[in-house]
């Protein structure tokens, strides 16, 4: 299995591209701007793509993507999403006032798009690929995933803060990478808080839930531009001593876009 890293920050700026994962050229995990670096027929190979929660840095290349390639499309593209998420979707873009309603265009029998619930602790089947719900605690109904094609999990976190229920069931798993969030400093952490995203402190603590033995890359995502330096350098300090101990450290990296991994 091929993730390929479209973007991964958590903003805009030259050669910053908000969050969207390509899955073996067939799924797109979100649809951030990352997706406008696609050529067309890349776009048109896309059949599935699962939206971790209804923010626009994770959402916003997808009505663009939709209108650039629908047309030439025979079925329409599927769209998986936690129900709260899909509602916000109808509500606030596929509106036919910011954007036309694609779920029922050119006619509702035969649509460009259509959209699939989905539920957290739900396994769905893709393309050959397991796909597991996992659950993230954000200011919006918000899910991560944990992907397979059969052997290790490319485990994706969303947008999330503090979240117990999520390394429960990641402990469970054959994990061969994890892309956590961590989208504030910890000079921000107050409104890394109260918007419910990480900061390097945190994070270390969210770290010390991984099960003892379990050792595979972790790979930071969602950075703010203007903080990546900061936030990587505090995570190396925080990583080489406390709260992870002595004897503790993790593989931890920094995620770029255009970056591809073979899971």
């Amino acid at each position: 299995m091929k993730v390929r890293v479209l973007g991964c920050s958590g903003a805009i700026a030259k050669d910053c591209r908000t969050t969207s994962f390509l899955i073996d050229g067939e799924i797109l995990v979100d649809a951030g701007t990352g997706v406008g670096d696609l050529t067309l027929d890349e776009m048109r190979c896309i059949d599935h793509v699962l939206l971790s929660h209804s923010h626009l840095d994770h959402v916003a290349a997808l009505p663009l993507m939709v209108d650039a390639i629908a047309a030439q499309r025979k079925e329409p593209l599927k769209i998986y999403a936690l129900a709260g998420t899909i509602q916000a979707l109808r509500a606030h873009i596929f509106n036919n006032v910011i954007w036309p309603d694609f779920s029922r265009i050119p006619t509702p029998e035969a649509p460009f798009i259509s959209f699939h619930e989905i539920q957290v602790g739900q396994t769905i089947e893709l393309c050959s690929k397991y796909i597991e719900v996992l659950p993230a605690v954000h200011t919006v109904p918000a899910a991560g995933f944990a992907i397979t094609a059969g052997s290790g999990c490319w485990v994706f976190t969303g947008d999330t803060e503090r979240n117990q229920a999520f390394w429960d069931r990641v402990n469970q798993l054959n994990v061969a990478m994890l892309v956590i969030e961590t989208a504030f400093s910890n000079r921000e952490k107050d409104l890394a808080r109260r918007s419910l995203h990480l900061s390097p402190t945190v994070l270390a603590n969210e770290l010390d839930c991984i099960a003892k033995g379990k050792n595979y890359p972790i790979y930071i995502t969602h950075t703010k531009p203007a903080e990546t330096e900061l936030i990587m350098a505090e995570i190396q300090r925080f990583d080489q001593t406390e709260p992870c101990g002595p004897n503790v450290t993790h593989d931890i990296r920094r995620l770029r876009a255009g970056q591809e991994f073979e899971i």
